[in-house]
């Protein structure tokens, strides 16, 4: 009996919004995980993705949550932003898994081991569902941060997603500073403010 394979599962949240960074998370689960309900994070309601989120933290044999900040995403664009994210969660966890389970279509550059896109993955790996769940949970705690220095754009309710509530919002006040302005919502409530307000 070989020691046995050890996978890793790697999703992303927050490439749609307006505003805010994108965040990437690889989870090793380990064959005995125990944890039940794993599914995609957007098939959960908050509560039971975060008390998801602390079984996968107490329970993985590695985890690792990155960040593509606004100032990333503007340099790279969203997709080299949310791949290099990815990237550094699996080099940050501290374990080399033998195989990379993917989220969606696009592999990260520069990665060692066997790496493998699904598209779906979230819903149908237990991996890939982990690493969703953790990085859903992590980038809407760090969105209500942000919403208590910018209380005026509702980030506390739609996280950064372009809803009604926050494209309103963004005419009334202009863009802030983690607003992506190569996103076109953002870029024309900028020219309709005629003010950087960065």
């Amino acid at each position: 009996m070989g020691m046995p394979e050890l996978i890793a599962g790697v999703d992303e949240a927050g490439r749609g919004p307006l505003a805010g960074p994108v965040c990437a998370a690889a989870v090793i689960l380990g064959k005995d995980h125990g944890i039940s309900g794993l599914a995609d994070s957007k098939k959960l309601t908050a509560a039971r993705r975060e008390a998801l989120a602390g079984q996968i933290k107490a329970r993985a044999l590695a985890w690792r949550v990155e960040y593509a900040d606004v100032e990333e995403i503007e340099r790279c664009n969203i997709l080299h932003a949310t791949l290099n994210a990815m990237r550094r969660a699996v080099q940050g966890l501290g374990r080399q898994p033998q195989r990379i389970l993917i989220d969606g279509n696009q592999k990260p550059p520069g990665l060692s081991g066997e790496v493998e896109t699904m598209v779906r993955g979230d819903d149908r790996i237990a991996e890939i569902s982990a690493a969703s769940i953790l990085a859903k949970t992590e980038r809407d705690a760090l969105m209500l941060e942000y919403h208590r220095q910018f209380p005026d754009y509702g980030f506390d309710r739609h996280k950064g997603y372009g809803t009604a509530l926050h494209l309103a919002a963004l005419e009334r006040h202009g863009p802030c500073a983690i607003h992506r302005l190569s996103f076109a919502p953002v870029r024309r409530a900028l020219l309709q403010c005629g003010v950087n307000s960065r």
